[in-house]
């Protein structure tokens, strides 16, 4: 049995819990739900840099980085692979972008919890914000006209980051500004490994 340590507000750990939905993998995976800020004994064997998500493996690895977990799971299992031979480009270009995404409104929020919303008004904060209008720009160009009823890691790592700015930063207005991109997040959501996955 594989162990997954999380909580309920990271889009990273996020990302993972849809990955094992979406691989099929629920009964392989223990949840070990905990606050990532506590210096968890556990959590500390499993990364040392405290963050989550982290994986242990049945053989007793222990893996960080939602990415790098999400690959591995992605070889488990016997459902169809989230990043296929015949657009493995492609869905890592997408992934990448969604991960910055995530990355940059994490980091936002971060600074916000720490230095108040003044950190918004920095150069660094300034910097954030123009990365997040160039970056749901690149999505809704790429991603508005694509349907499919296959996902992919890019896709899960794209609707993560997405439901992330509406959760902790809807000021961004991203469904309002991206109507193309908001139509292609509509259809995503409707997927099971999403809606059980929300944000709390």
């Amino acid at each position: 049995m594989m162990e997954l340590f999380l909580n309920a507000t990271s889009p990273y750990a996020r990302l993972v819990r849809v990955v094992v939905l979406e691989k099929d993998l629920a009964e392989a995976v223990t949840l070990r739900w905990c606050d990532p800020w506590a210096d968890e004994a556990a959590l500390l064997d499993a990364n040392p840099a405290g963050r989550i998500p982290a994986l242990t493996t049945e053989d007793g690895s222990t893996l960080s980085e939602s990415i790098l977990i999400a690959v591995y799971l992605d070889g488990l299992g016997d459902r169809a692979p989230l990043i296929p031979d015949a657009c493995r480009a492609f869905v890592l270009h997408l992934a990448g972008l969604g991960q910055a995404l995530m990355d940059t409104a994490f980091t936002t929020v971060i600074n916000r919890k720490h230095h108040g919303h003044q950190a918004d008004d920095s150069l660094l904060g300034q910097r954030r914000w123009r990365a997040i209008q160039r970056l749901l720009s690149r999505l809704d160009n790429e991603l508005a006209d694509k349907a499919g009823a296959s996902v992919t890691l890019g896709d899960i790592a794209v609707a993560v980051a997405l439901e992330y700015l509406t959760f902790r930063l809807p000021e961004t207005a991203w469904q309002e500004h991206w109507p193309g991109l908001a139509a292609w997040h509509h259809n995503m959501a409707k997927r099971h490994s999403i809606a059980r996955t929300a944000f709390q």
